[in-house]
């Protein structure tokens, strides 16, 4: 996924911030894993491919920029690191919902969407007034390398 450069550049203008090459590479590295969680250790090496003079700090001070403009999304899987994906995508429009599947032995994870809840955020919003502006899921299981067609098992 490509980032637009020139909507990143004039959203940092708008909130009195600096364009650097850190923050559009931190992105940028964001951006070209779309399938996949990454940590921050994980960017940095992705960054510092191209900018080998990059600082884990600096790449931890961008994260947490990017996160507080909403165009990363910070995800915790319970296995001890923060993930981070794109919140909006390169359009600048937020992604449609998309939820996660974790498989407890290998660990691996797995992204999918669907507006399963978008009738129940009606109804919650109906009944109670209260407006829901974004939810996260998370199902944990097996994947079916590792077994995740356990219903059949059951059956025999």
């Amino acid at each position: 996924m490509a980032v637009d450069r020139e909507q990143f550049r004039k959203l940092l203008k708008e909130k009195g911030l600096k364009v650097t090459r850190q923050r559009l590479l931190v992105l940028e590295a964001i951006a070209s894993r779309p399938e996949e969680h990454l940590t921050a250790e994980e960017i940095y090496e992705l960054v510092k491919l191209s900018y080998p003079e990059i600082g884990l700090a600096t790449v931890y001070r961008t994260i947490q920029l990017l996160n507080e403009l909403h165009l990363i999304d910070r995800i915790n899987f319970d296995d001890g690191f923060v993930r981070y994906e794109m919140g909006y995508d390169h359009g600048g429009r937020q992604q449609h919902h998309h939820h996660h599947l974790i498989c407890l032995k290998c660990g691996r994870v797995i992204s999918f969407q669907d507006d399963l809840l978008e009738e129940l955020e009606a109804k919650i919003a109906e009944t109670t007034g209260f407006r829901i502006v974004d939810h996260e899921v998370k199902f944990y299981g097996c994947c079916v390398e590792c077994g995740g067609d356990l219903l059949e098992e059951k059956r025999e």
